[in-house]
């Protein structure tokens, strides 16, 4: 599996499956995580999952990986979850995947 299985195109933008692990030493795109429901990008976050600040720290982060505003990134989905799905409006695909894996590799 790879990034291009966890991103994809809909009208108006991406969506991304994002695996969430807080409380990580520093925030890092650390690979895919392969889920029953399919691949996920795994993140790691600095933040705790204390009233929403992973949440928060997850849509920041995306966003500065992305190299878009914030207010581009959206939670769709996975509120107090692990699994989520985050929303990119206006974004392309493969400049989303090629984003995620040159973060990935350092």
């Amino acid at each position: 599996m790879n990034f291009q299985d966890a991103v994809r195109d809909e009208t108006g933008g991406v969506s991304i499956a994002v695996r969430v692990t807080p409380r990580a030493s520093k925030s890092k795109i650390a690979g895919i995580y392969e889920d029953p429901d399919g691949a996920r990008v795994k993140i790691a976050l600095a933040a705790p999952p204390v009233d929403g600040k992973a949440n928060e720290a997850l849509v920041a982060f995306v966003a500065e990986v992305l190299g878009v505003p914030r207010s581009a990134v959206t939670l769709m989905a996975g509120d107090t979850s692990r699994s989520k799905r985050l929303w990119v409006a206006g974004g392309a695909a493969r400049d989303v995947v090629s984003r995620l894996e040159a973060e990935c590799r350092g």
